[in-house]
């Protein structure tokens, strides 16, 4: 689970600095205030990647889903983007999940299957 969940998050990562050079050209905005908000949700993507097999990390990657597709309220390409990459997060957790438990299954079978004196 913790690839497939990390690369979501690196792609995020990106998606997350592009938006804020689109963010950016809203007169609205203050450059500050973008880059500090942005600065601060890709440093997260790069934290979560690191406590994704911590209790609660999946929870904190969810709550980055949802304020990525909260942001489209400044750059509403955001909408469609969250929308994907929430997508692309359940299909990480949930198909990850599943390639974890096959590993462990093939790995305890391939120990009931090998010579003990092996």
């Amino acid at each position: 689970m913790r690839t497939l969940c990390s690369s979501t998050l690196i792609g995020e990562f990106f998606v997350i600095g592009f938006a804020a050079l689109v963010a950016m050209k809203d007169p609205g905005l203050s450059t500050s205030t973008v880059w500090l908000v942005s600065g601060i949700a890709m440093a997260l993507c790069l934290a979560l990647c690191g406590l994704l097999t911590r209790p609660g990390g999946v929870a904190l990657g969810w709550a980055l889903q949802i304020a990525l597709i909260a942001s489209g309220i400044y750059v509403p390409t955001m909408y469609f983007m969250g929308a994907i990459f929430a997508g692309l997060w359940w299909a990480s957790v949930h198909y990850g999940r599943k390639i974890d438990e096959a590993k462990a299954r093939f790995a305890a079978r391939s120990t009931q299957d090998s010579p003990s004196g092996a």
